[in-house]
């Protein structure tokens, strides 16, 4: 009689091992979710977490995971069915097994949106996560800085929750674990938590954190590599304090992080120029340090070698060092700064890449005449003129272009590559040409010579006569007295009417003396 009472239990048991088994299974593949989720599988999943069978409860939490991984409606679901109150519980007492995958579950409810993640820290979990760090199975540490990880990177709040929780002094100790993803994961939850705010950031270079990633920056592994310099730039961009913790490291003065630069992973060079930019961009001392140790001609190259949106921190960090003065705006132009950031004003089919060269490029002009000559030469002029005039060409483009156009043309003496520009230049950039010219011609012969030979005075009457008025006519005004007024009569636009009417007054007048 006991026997057959045990064969029920057993095949009682047996049917939930292989009813769970078999959803896991299903909940693997995405076309199966939505039969799933119209069967009720979520009811039917919920009491098996509590199984007294731990292999059960672990593939219900699998199954429930993957249906929660799958879209933020079924997460939403997960957290309706109350099942994340049961994953914490269990997640305390369970085994090794069990708390990689109810950590998985967490980890998927989480990251679809900060309300879930909010839902996920109001169960209570951040303590149980945190100890999940403490194991010592290095998946279960994994999988806990997984979910740490997607909590905490959906606001400052969150983020500050899974600090106060005590995380971050056991995530510097997963960096120094010789686990690979571990090493991975660690760095990529400390950059979650850091790019909030500086207060965060501060957490971890008051735990001594900043040592241990920056020392990984020349790790063979280019997935850790990704991690560690996207981590360093979430310090560094919030302040001087925290750049200078960064830079303290020695990672720029031994070319650690410029030789990432020419990796062979696109996402650790792109992550390099961003932390390199984020350096640069807080004082002239950090720019300086950068520029000291051949850091410009790195990113020269990199901007050169590589297209698309990995250009654009490099193409930031030109413009950042290059405007904090005209002595690191001119190492920018000697090491032939300027030819990669024209090709991308030029070539880039995203706007706001070519927004970002067109600043850069009024960085690097604005200090002086020689530093606007560079660019007058380099036919930077006319192709900033084009990206203004273009219909393409997005309203934040066309601010850009216009202020470098603005701040570099009044520094322009070059006369020569001024003139073509006169003729072709819209109304809103030709007043900043006109105004040049009335500083340039009083003082220079040569200037006004070849002003009349390239028909600038010509075109300064048409302006002239179609109305021109305030700052405009003043310089008209300027440039028209340092030319004798026969000139300038033959080069208005009525100047034939004119002769036309002294021949017919002659001839009147000839009449009445016969």
């Amino acid at each position: 009689m006991s026997r057959a009472v045990l064969q029920v239990f057993e095949k009682y048991q047996a049917a939930r091992t292989a009813f769970v088994q078999t959803v896991a299974e299903l909940a693997h593949r995405p076309q199966n979710i939505e039969a799933l989720q119209n069967a009720g599988v979520m009811a039917l999943l919920r009491p098996l977490l509590l199984d007294t069978v731990a292999s059960i409860q672990q593939s219900a939490a699998l199954a429930l995971g993957r249906l929660a991984n799958y879209s933020e409606e079924l997460a939403e679901a997960v957290v309706m069915n109350e099942v994340l109150p049961q994953l914490v519980y269990s997640l305390e007492k369970q085994n090794r097994f069990y708390k990689k995958t109810a950590a998985f579950v967490l980890k998927a409810v989480a990251k679809h949106s900060p309300q879930l993640a909010k839902a996920v820290v109001d169960a209570k979990s951040l303590d149980a996560l945190v100890g999940c760090l403490r194991e010592f199975e290095p998946s279960v540490k994994e999988a806990a800085c997984w979910a740490l990880g997607y909590i905490a990177r959906h606001t400052a709040p969150l983020a500050q929750a899974v600090v106060d929780a005590g995380a971050v002094p056991l995530l510097v100790l997963c960096l120094q674990e010789p686990e690979l993803s571990l090493k991975r994961i660690a760095a990529s939850t400390m950059a979650e938590i850091c790019k909030h705010s500086p207060e965060l950031a501060q957490v971890v270079v008051d735990q001594s954190g900043v040592p241990f990633v920056a020392q990984l920056v020349t790790h063979h592994d280019s997935k850790l590599k990704r991690q560690v310099c996207l981590c360093l730039s979430q310090i560094a961009k919030h302040t001087v304090d925290l750049a200078e913790v960064v830079v303290e490291t020695e990672i720029f003065t031994q070319t650690k992080l410029f030789s990432c630069l020419k990796d062979t992973d696109s996402m650790v060079r792109r992550n390099a120029a961003t932390c390199i930019r984020e350096v640069v961009k807080h004082a002239p001392e950090l720019a300086q340090l950068v520029v000291n140790n051949s850091g410009h001609a790195a990113v020269i190259d990199y901007i050169n070698k590589y297209k698309g949106a990995s250009r654009l921190p490099g193409i930031m960090t030109l413009g950042y060092i290059a405007a904090f003065s005209p002595t690191l705006a001119t190492i920018i132009i000697t090491t032939q700064g300027i030819r990669p950031l024209k090709d991308a004003l030029v070539n880039e089919p995203e706007d706001h890449i070519k927004a970002a060269a067109a600043w850069s490029l009024g960085q690097l002009g604005r200090h002086s005449p020689d530093h606007a000559q560079a660019l007058a030469v380099s036919d930077v002029f006319r192709r900033l003129v084009q990206v203004y005039e273009s219909k393409d060409s997005s309203t934040d483009l066309k601010q850009k272009s216009q202020r470098a156009l603005k701040s570099v043309l009044q520094k322009c003496t070059h006369y020569k590559s001024l003139e073509p520009l006169l003729l072709t230049a819209p109304p809103k950039i030709l007043k900043y040409i006109v105004g040049q010219f009335a500083k340039i011609l009083p003082t220079n012969p040569k200037a006004r010579k070849s002003f009349v030979q390239s028909k600038g005075l010509q075109k300064i009457q048409e302006l002239k006569a179609s109305g021109a008025h305030n700052d405009l006519a003043q310089y008209i005004e300027i440039i028209n007295k340092k030319f004798p007024p026969e000139i300038v009569d033959y080069y208005s636009p009525n100047y034939a009417e004119k002769l036309l009417q002294k021949i017919e007054t002659n001839d009147d007048d000839d009449d009445m003396k016969e």
